[in-house]
């Protein structure tokens, strides 16, 4: 007797199920995915429990014909795709022909649809069909999944908390508004409201809807063009971070899509401006022929294969730097007046989500020292936003605007801040960040001259190692010479350093040797040349820089200002730390209460 046997339909979209089918959030993004593929202008979710008890989505689509509406639930049943090259040629979010039938056998469907007269009403339970039967409805489509897994227990019991879940589809949600800002989303909880957006097709109106007016208002518009990618979109300036990469959307011909190597260049651009711990708030979207992308790698489409991606990371991440190069990033201080007390830091609460999905995540605002209550977001309108974020995006010479400001310098503070001022407000200086930066960008430039700053030691340094170590120090000797140090092999795993740049600070020369060769060793695993050379250049304009509580005349923290503002970007310290802050005197007179708006 045969061991082999075909399964049965039911038990083959069970198992597709486990793939296509994780908790709610992918049940809605099947769907939705659906009615945008339908050229639906306005998509509403209804939940009910978190999705846990009941998922609606109802849209303005085509709608569909008896005939379609139930050959949709069959298992590679699509209308997107007819022959083998259309896969060279997708231009659809769903295609595979897989969710509805997959839905449909683990949970309690109820599809109404119409293409404007007389609709169809389909009921599918665990799989198996209930009604088929005409139906009043309006044009388009209204499905409902209910008690999802109620037939696969073991998979209902690994569902995330109501909570989790929720974060998951607002997510989604929020992010397939901002790949299609032409439709109207709307997404409610048990009849509360969470989500809506206009679907104005203005990209940047749909940020302000969904994140509100601190992240819109620093946004700054973006584009770079070439013979194979349209980049368009906004960067959000570096007074706003997070702790993750969640809010790094990009879309590639309007798909959602979480890419490591889109996401490296994004990170990359805003190398100089940041922290390495923090991210940056960023939606681009990215515009190409279909035949350089490969959608068909996973089940759930998050992720996609890219041709040519060195050109299109290189323009991502050289489009990013310029335009923060030709923006005022200075902090803007603002005071939340509806406390009891002045707070410069106030915290904000921290929501985890699971790793693998895109989830909407409440940090701190790296630098936005203040939490605006949601009358203060309201009294902001979107032409406000619009004002400002098209100053920050016209083209300018580099650091012209920090030219402009005629900063004058008037004391120190404890040691370590210079407080400045002009006709705008008050200026404070870290003086440890701001001669970093100077030091930092004086380092680097040296560095791709170091064959002429070489300088011989009096007494060579000897470094001993162990063979591990000293096996990857010989893998680099070309990378050591390349900063202007020179060694030679000095008996069993030992070398002797004969020479040294120059830029190394005078009397400090064997600690940062030293340095230099741990990092060197810490990065050889996964050794990338120019991040260990930042890192060189980091380490060494650090060390030699002005410390705080270093005490420092007036006449010495002018040249500081005069040579920060010279520097490609004095925003920043070398670690991505500010190096300046501004409180206008508008901000000043609300601290003192002169003014109680």
């Amino acid at each position: 007797m045969s061991k082999i046997h075909v399964m049965s339909e039911n038990l083959a979209n069970k198992i597709a199920a486990g793939e296509v089918i994780e908790r709610i959030a992918s049940v809605v993004k099947e769907l939705v995915e659906n009615s945008i593929d339908a050229s639906s202008k306005v998509i509403s979710v209804d939940l009910v429990d978190c999705g846990l008890k009941s998922i609606t989505v109802t849209d303005d689509g085509v709608g569909m014909d008896s005939e379609d509406a139930l050959l949709s639930f069959q298992r590679h049943a699509t209308s997107k795709i007819k022959k083998e090259d259309d896969l060279f040629f997708i231009q659809t979010l769903g295609f595979r022909g897989e969710a509805l039938a997959s839905i449909a056998s683990v949970s309690k469907v109820d599809l109404k649809t119409s293409q404007g007269g007389v609709g169809t009403h389909i009921v599918i339970e665990g799989g198996k069909l209930i009604t088929n039967e005409e139906a009043d409805a309006k044009k388009g489509t209204r499905i409902s999944v209910n008690d999802l897994f109620f037939n696969t227990p073991a998979r209902l019991k690994y569902l995330k908390s109501n909570t989790t879940e929720l974060a998951n589809v607002t997510s989604f949600i929020e992010r397939l508004s901002l790949s299609h800002p032409e439709i109207s989303f709307t997404l409610t909880n048990n009849e509360k409201r969470i989500v809506f957006t206009s679907g104005s097709n203005d990209l940047l109106k749909t940020i302000h809807e969904l994140f509100g007016y601190t992240v819109s208002s620093n946004m700054i518009e973006v584009n770079a063009s070439s013979d194979d990618y349209d980049i368009r979109g906004y960067i959000c300036k570096p007074t706003v971070l997070k702790s993750n990469r969640n809010y790094m959307l990009t879309f590639v011909n309007d798909r959602m899509v979480k890419n490591i190597d889109i996401n490296a260049s994004i990170n990359d651009g805003y190398r100089d401006f940041k922290p390495d711990i923090k991210y940056p708030v960023v939606v681009l979207k990215i515009d190409t022929d279909p035949t350089l992308v490969d959608v068909n790698i996973h089940p759930s489409k998050a992720d996609i294969k890219i041709s040519k991606m060195e050109e299109l990371k290189f323009m991502i991440e050289s489009m990013i730097n310029k335009s923060l190069r030709k923006t005022l990033l200075i902090n803007d201080m603002k005071v939340n007046t509806n406390v009891s007390a002045p707070s410069i830091i106030e915290s904000e609460k921290n929501t985890t989500s699971d790793e693998d999905t895109l989830v909407k995540s409440e940090e701190q605002m790296t630098f936005d020292y203040t939490k605006m209550t949601i009358e203060e977001e309201s009294a902001h309108g979107f032409s406000e936003v619009q004002t400002k974020v098209a100053e920050q995006s016209e083209d300018k010479q580099i650091n012209e605007d920090i030219k402009r400001l005629e900063l004058h310098p008037v004391g120190i503070i404890m040691q370590t801040f210079i407080v400045a001022e002009n006709e705008e407000g008050l200026y404070l200086i870290d003086q440890h960040a701001a001669h970093e930066r100077i030091n930092y960008e004086k380092v680097q430039k040296q560095m791709k001259n170091a064959q002429n700053y070489k300088m011989k030691m009096l007494v060579p340094l000897t470094l001993e190692f162990s063979t591990s170590d000293y096996l990857k120090v010989q893998e680099h000797i070309d990378t050591l010479e390349s900063i202007g140090i020179t060694i030679e092999n000095f008996g069993v795993n030992t070398i002797i350093v004969k020479e040294h740049p120059t830029w190394l600070r005078e009397g400090m020369e064997s600690i940062l040797i030293k340095q230099i060769f741990d990092m060197l060793i810490e990065d050889s695993v996964k050794f990338d040349k120019m991040k260990f050379l930042k890192r060189v250049a980091q380490t060494t304009a650090c060390k030699m820089s002005i410390r705080a509580h270093e005490v420092i005349t007036l006449d010495q923290a002018k040249e500081l200002l005069k040579q920060l503002f010279m520097c490609d970007n004095p925003y920043n310290c070398a670690h991505g730390r500010p190096t300046i802050i501004h409180y206008s005197e508008y901000e000043l007179d609300r601290m003192f209460r002169r003014i109680m708006n």
